[in-house]
């Protein structure tokens, strides 16, 4: 199994993407149960704070030689068993004790039922236990019983400080001069008597505890506490809030597991886009032995095997160019000799062919020398520098170059606007005359050459009036040796070099050629497309 997922990227992906949805599941569910868990700790430690602060209040005006006796009788009247001890015999866990310290009610869940209250009295040294099983109503008029004595004990101007102390909580507490509203008469006189009386409010699933406190002077102040609130679960405003947020989550974890993927597939993508442009020096950085990893291997075997053998197809090309130089240096040489030696017009005429077949081979060495030329070095991945070539200039020179070796011929320049370009001189000035010079083999009376700057590159157009090139033949030209039936004769000169040293020459400066029908003279337009670049900007064979 593990060699499977090692070797499979998409499989490593889809299993990836199913465990982050069940992680994403998972910790949706934990995190309902977490949030609930705290807040029902957080409302339960709301409940008991007023209680727990109220014993500890009536407390501190007890000795604490009585603390146990008052204790015990609480314990009797509230059905709970309460107790003072020592705070490190508690010994209370670091965060426990911090939480004391702030002032906090600690309620813990006991083994059995019910629970622990824990709260730090006034010095800190001594803590307040309070243990109960349950909570009931008994409780709750005992409760309000042991505050409204305590209110009771001092006058009526001090009370709402008292009042204030333990309102310091979420449960609320407060006195009112006007009697509580909502109470039926039952209830109103069960309250006149003294006693006290707790009011279920369905609407709202809480309760609220009354009682009267009785002045001397006949007037009476009503004591409220609550509503007291039932624990309710998480609103559905939060539960969708917490699904967006896991949505969210995972959604980045989908998102990162896919980019890693997509990430290396656009590196193997760029490094095939250059080794398909000739950057045949390109290699893949392998990262594992998956799919993605194999694929890598492949393309950069694929592409040490062309580069071997284009290698070797260049330098057969050059050995073979070099060698034949000699040969014919030899033969040139040997007709020479017999031209000096005869004086018969018939034998000289002979020679004379010789001599133009020599300088036709010659040419031919030339142009194999300079495509094999510009083969190795994209090969090898050499960079040639590049300056600002000012393009008119060089339709110019190429025109002025070719202009005598075709007088029936008119080579113009059409009218535009200086345009520069980044480049290599030698080279684009060769592309541009052979297109010239395979213009002039096939037109009839006029060669044109325009030269226009675009936003991004520089446009350069060679058209004549001859014939033109097929459609189907339009790919074919740009081939190395590759002639036409017709019009690309051998006796119409040239050596099917001239085109695929052009396309070289382009696509070593990240450019094109291409042909199409001339809209003006009706015969073959070529088009040099070349890039604009930055001036300082290097151009690396393509």
């Amino acid at each position: 199994m593990r060699r499977v997922l090692a070797d499979s990227t998409f499989l490593r992906v889809y299993l990836l993407l199913a465990l982050a949805l069940l992680l994403t599941f998972g910790l949706a569910l934990l995190g309902l149960a977490l949030v609930d868990q705290v807040r029902r700790e957080a409302h339960r430690e709301q409940l008991a704070e007023a209680p727990m602060r109220l014993l500890a209040a009536r407390l501190a005006t007890l000795p604490a030689s009585a603390h146990d006796d008052w204790l015990d009788a609480q314990s009797r009247r509230l059905d709970m068993t309460a107790g003072v001890l020592p705070l490190e015999e508690a010994a209370p866990g670091y965060f426990a004790r911090l939480r004391l310290e702030r002032g906090r009610v600690l309620v813990e869940p006991r083994e059995e039922t019910g629970w622990r209250l824990q709260s730090l009295l006034p010095g800190g040294e001594r803590l307040l236990r309070v243990e109960l099983t349950n909570l009931s109503e008994h409780q709750l008029r005992g409760l309000t019983e042991l505050l409204g004595e305590w209110l009771a004990g001092v006058p009526a101007e001090a009370r709402q400080a008292r009042l204030e102390r333990l309102a310091e909580g979420r449960l609320p507490i407060r006195l009112q001069e006007a009697p509580p509203n909502g109470l039926d008469d039952h209830q109103l006189r069960r309250l006149s008597n003294g006693e006290v009386v707790i009011q279920l409010l369905p609407g709202r699933w809480s309760v609220a505890i009354y009682l009267a406190l009785r002045e001397r002077s006949g007037d009476a102040s009503w004591l409220v506490v609550g509503p007291v609130s039932a624990f309710e679960p998480m609103p559905g405003s939060l539960q969708l809030l917490l699904v967006l947020v896991l949505l969210a989550v995972l959604g980045v974890t989908i998102y990162l597991i896919v980019r890693g993927v997509e990430a290396r597939m656009v590196r193997l993508e760029q490094a095939a886009s250059r080794i398909a442009a000739g950057r045949l020096d390109t290699r893949v950085k392998v990262e594992s032995a998956d799919f993605v990893g194999r694929l890598g291997m492949a393309l950069n075997g694929m592409a040490a095997q062309v580069q071997s053998l284009l290698r070797a197809q260049q330098d057969m090309i050059r050995a073979v160019s070099h060698e034949l130089r000699t040969p014919v240096a030899r033969i040139r040489f040997a007709v020479q000799m017999v031209e000096d030696m005869t004086a018969d017009p018939g034998v000289r005429r002979q020679l004379q062919g010789v001599d133009a077949d020599i300088e036709e081979l010659d040419g031919l060495i030339d142009e194999i020398l300079t495509y094999a030329r510009l083969g190795s070095e994209a090969v090898d991945g050499r960079e040639m520098n590049a300056e600002q070539v000012d393009c008119r200039d060089l339709a110019r020179r190429v025109i002025e170059a070719l202009s005598p070796l075709h007088p029936q011929l008119t080579l113009s320049l059409a009218e535009g606007g200086e345009v520069e370009a980044l480049a290599e001189p030698r080279y684009l000035q060769r592309a541009v005359q052979n297109l010239v010079a395979n213009a002039c083999r096939h037109a009839h009376s006029r060669v044109r050459i325009r030269v226009r700057g675009e936003l991004a590159l520089v446009r350069i157009d060679v058209e004549d009036d001859g014939p033109g090139v097929a459609v189907a033949d339009r790919q074919t030209i740009f081939k190395p040796f590759a002639r036409l039936d017709d019009s690309r004769t051998r006796s119409a000169g040239g050596y099917g070099l001239g085109l695929s040293i052009v396309q070289k020459v382009m696509s070593w400066h990240g450019g094109s050629v291409g042909v199409d029908d001339s809209p003006e003279l009706g015969g073959a337009r070529f088009t040099l497309l070349l890039p604009r670049r930055g001036e300082d900007a290097r151009l690396t064979p393509a």
